[in-house]
């Protein structure tokens, strides 16, 4: 007995030498194809780009996977329970293979004939899914195997579970718990359910059929037998396992939670981060992308261009309906076929698609896109404005009934106003919005369209517009630094130039003269031959240099007297640039729409460096210079300026005289508040009033534009420290979208009121700025130190005595006030001096020094 439990023994023995000498042999004979394990300690997990407001609103996502990356802290226990009882149940007692697991799985497969738990340990599959296919070979589970106990070596169990629960595919483009519980259940992981969470646990094994989205059924089973593991392995109670069997599957598609609609910005950013990085690592690193834009402005700006297009829209009448689905004598759809057509119809920026159902005489009833079998009603007041279209200049009749405007079975538009659902369409007219920060240049809100999804061209930074007359404030700054004053008389008569047979003759809009007349007053009414006579007396080559410090391509201005109109082309970008030298006090910004990009990890990988108008610090850094020593030195407590320390390159050039932008910043005052007394007739209003009557704020300047035929409507100007400009006009669709040319007009200055900057673009500027800029400090008058003020006359803008209605206080720049008196004092002559807005109300302020 004991030789055979001696030779028994010595057998065994020979048997583990062999196993393990062919274990050896084995792994030096595969040694040289397995990969360097030591790799997985710096595997970067593809990780999609995000992109964010400056005020961390999500804005958007870039990349084919979608992927969360966590912290083991940031995972509920149950939801590990979860995966190690279905997956690895021994994971923290093994070191990396499970000798007791694999016995356990085949006898459980021997004995039912399934396989209800797997044979291999998740450490196991971490090998698998970043070093090795998916293949079923004897040879590349002993490979797993091999790799599986290197990693054990290296990482703790901790960072191999992360690795695993951050990178398995989890079905519908989701890698990873963090996604997964985002795309079906639009939570993160601390907020699932028991339920939940035993739904995202089972799906690892088959993802694609498994997931609640896909089949439902196959997810409660599924869901059910990881309960069943739990509760086996003593992680819930019988109570919960029972409760939780019976939960119902709630799962459903849910993509990236955007919070914030910014599609044209976040376009931008992800240009910019494929030039910086490539595809491969702009789509996979992680990259957060924090652009300068904020919520309150980009909300503003959306809902401003939406309801002004919406408003144009609607004063040039009702195109009809989409479609028309069955008409009489055809039978009406059943909802179920409303609501499948319904589905498949895309719904852009507030519009949604909807049926009618019903006609009654001043109401509708409809089903639309989101209201499912439940019909909506649109009474008359959503109704009664759609007068049929005809033209861009001509409406049909008034409806007097809801059988006027549509009909059973039409498909339309519909849209919610201030609670109510109303009739609606797909505007015809495009829009563009940008503002800015004057300081910095930092865009803080960009609309490039009505729909990004209908057209992803960006109208705000790519269509060049001729721009009317909103290039005017920079003629006039040329003016300005070339002898003219704001007292200035420049005669506002009509001009017939000559060229060969042809003649040239501008006009003013409207057709108004009032001969000689003040700059100030040139401006603030917008008068065209003004402009002219200042183009024809400055001479184009000076005019084109001037527009060049604004930062205007010079190359593109055409060189003939109708700059002074407005037809050079810019985009509402650059035009918002230029209005920012003038409202900042005339010093180069460069606009930018990233402020900061960080890795996946929070670490900061690139930072704006943008040039910053500081006052304070260009005269510091001049006393730096002249010095030779760091001026900035003598404030060590205290950071006096914005920048510190001190480098010329951090500070925006000056590049037009302070004086100059003073004395132009008046003018876009007058051309908002007017000037002049209407309490003794002699008042006029700028072509901006409307903004001054809105805002009742003094720290505002702005200019209306209108090109010819009405092609384009501009207003571009700031309240405080928010600069932004808005344009309303139709794609050039030859030039802008690649398309036959269209050629159509907003509608002429007789259609329905006029169709111009002021009535067309400006309403969408006031709306923003009431949303935004109100909410921030007045910013006080600043006044050159070689700005002087002195009394003139009303008429003629020599110095007078009088201290009446028939004078006004004038700003001049140092040593170029007039000499002259007035004597005896003018007379105004009421009839020439007549406001061209008369009858309305207006908010006069030329007299007034803030």
């Amino acid at each position: 007995m004991k030789k055979w439990i001696k030779r028994l023994f010595i057998a065994s023995a020979l048997m583990l030498l062999l196993g393990l000498g062919s274990i050896v042999g084995i792994y030096y004979h595969l040694k040289s194809d397995l990969p360097d394990v030591a790799t997985i300690q710096d595997i970067k997990l593809q990780v999609p780009m995000k992109i964010f407001s400056i005020d961390g609103e999500l804005i958007s996502q870039f990349g084919e996977k979608r992927r969360i990356p966590l912290q083991r802290n940031e995972v509920p226990e149950q939801l590990i329970n979860a995966f190690l009882a279905t997956e690895d149940s021994r994971y923290y007692q093994h070191y990396g293979i499970d000798p007791i697991g694999i016995a356990r799985a085949a006898f459980v497969y021997a004995s039912s004939g399934h396989a209800k738990q797997g044979a291999s340990t998740i450490t196991q599959q971490v090998a698998r899914n970043f070093f090795l296919t998916r293949e079923k070979t004897f040879i590349r589970k002993i490979k797993e195997i091999f790799i599986a106990v290197q990693i054990e070596q290296l990482l703790t169990k901790d960072e191999i579970l992360m690795l695993y629960l951050n990178k398995i595919s989890l079905g519908h483009r989701s890698f990873g718990i963090g996604a997964a519980a985002q795309v079906y259940y639009g939570k993160t992981v601390d907020q699932l359910t028991l339920p939940e969470m035993a739904v995202i646990a089972g799906l690892p094994k088959a993802p694609s059929s498994n997931n609640p989205i896909y089949s439902p059924s196959n997810a409660k089973a599924r869901r059910n037998i990881v309960l069943m593991r739990m509760f086996e392995e003593k992680h819930i109670s019988k109570a919960e396992y029972e409760a939780a069997t019976q939960a119902p599957i709630t799962g459903k598609y849910h993509g990236a939670e955007i919070t914030l609609s910014a599609h044209y910005v976040a376009e931008m950013a992800h240009k910019k981060l494929l030039e910086l990085y490539g595809k491969e690592r702009a789509y996979n690193e992680g990259f957060n992308v924090y652009t300068t834009i904020d919520k309150v402005s980009q909300e503003a700006a959306n809902k401003a261009v939406m309801t002004n297009l919406h408003n144009y829209d609607m004063r040039h009448g009702y195109r009809g309906a989409t479609d028309i689905l069955w008409e009489a004598p055809e039978d009406n759809w059943t909802n179920e076929e409303i609501i499948n057509k319904l589905k498949k119809e895309p719904s852009f920026a507030d519009l949604e698609p909807a049926v009618v159902i019903e006609v009654d005489e001043q109401s509708i009833k409809v089903i639309s896109k989101t209201s499912g079998e439940t019909s909506l009603q649109i009474d008359w007041d959503g109704l009664k404005w759609a007068r049929p279209y005809i033209s861009d200049t001509k409406q049909g009749r008034e409806p007097k009934s809801a059988s006027d405007i549509v009909a059973v079975g039409e498909l339309i538009w519909v849209r919610q106003v201030d609670e109510k659902l109303e009739l609606s369409q797909y505007p015809d007219a495009s829009a563009a919005f940008v503002s800015l920060n004057p300081t910095d240049g930092a865009i803080t809100s960009l609309v490039g369209g009505f729909s990004f999804v209908q057209s992803k061209f960006d109208r705000a930074t790519q269509a060049d517009r001729q721009v009317g007359s909103n290039i005017k404030p920079f003629i006039y700054s040329a003016a300005l630094e070339n002898g003219y004053t704001l007292a200035t008389l420049v005669n506002d008569a009509p001009i017939n130039q000559w060229s060969g047979s042809a003649a040239w003759r501008p006009k003013n809009s409207p057709a108004v003269y009032d001969g000689p007349i003040r700059l100030r007053r040139a401006l603030g009414q917008s008068k065209n031959v003004v402009s002219v006579r200042l183009v024809q007396d400055l001479g184009i080559p000076k005019v084109i240099e001037q527009l060049g410090k604004y930062g205007f391509d010079t190359e593109k201005v055409p060189e003939s007297n109708t700059i002074a109109l407005g037809s050079a082309s810019l985009s509402p970008l650059k035009l918002a640039t230029g209005y920012a030298i003038i409202a900042n006090g005339g010093y180069a910004i460069e606009p930018y729409a990233i402020e900061r990009i960080e890795d996946a990890y929070g670490t900061v990988i690139y930072q704006a460096n943008p040039k910053i108008v500081c006052e304070e610090c260009t005269r510091l850094y001049e006393q730096q210079a002249e010095n030779d020593t760091p001026a900035y030195e003598q404030y060590t407590d205290q950071q006096i300026c914005k920048i510190s320390p001190i480098s010329e390159d951090q500070i925006a050039p000056s590049v037009i005289s302070p004086e100059t932008a003073f004395l132009t910043r008046e003018l876009l005052y007058s051309a908002v508040w007017g000037g002049g007394s209407w309490q003794h007739k002699t008042g006029w209003n700028g072509t901006g009033w409307r903004a001054a009557r809105a805002l009742k704020r003094h720290d505002i300047g702005g200019k209306t534009g209108t090109t010819n035929d009405s092609k384009d409507a501009w207003f571009s100007g700031y309240v405080g420290n928010v600069v932004a400009t808005s344009w309303v006009g139709f794609d050039n669709y030859n030039r802008d979208l690649g398309r036959a040319s269209i050629n159509r007009n907003l509608g002429d200055e007789q259609t329905y009121g006029g169709e111009f900057g002021a009535r067309t673009a400006l309403p969408a500027w006031i709306d923003f700025m009431q949303q935004t800029a109100l909410s921030q400090p007045i910013v006080r008058k600043t006044i050159p130190n070689t700005i002087s003020t002195a009394r003139i006359d009303a008429v003629t803008g020599l110095l007078t005595r009088q201290t009446d209605h028939t004078s006004l206080f004038e700003y001049f720049k140092r040593g170029t006030m007039p000499t002259e008196y007035v004597e005896p004092p003018a007379r105004y002559d009421f009839d020439a001096q007549r406001s061209t807005q008369e009858g309305e109300t207006s908010y006069s302020g030329e007299n007034e020094l803030f």
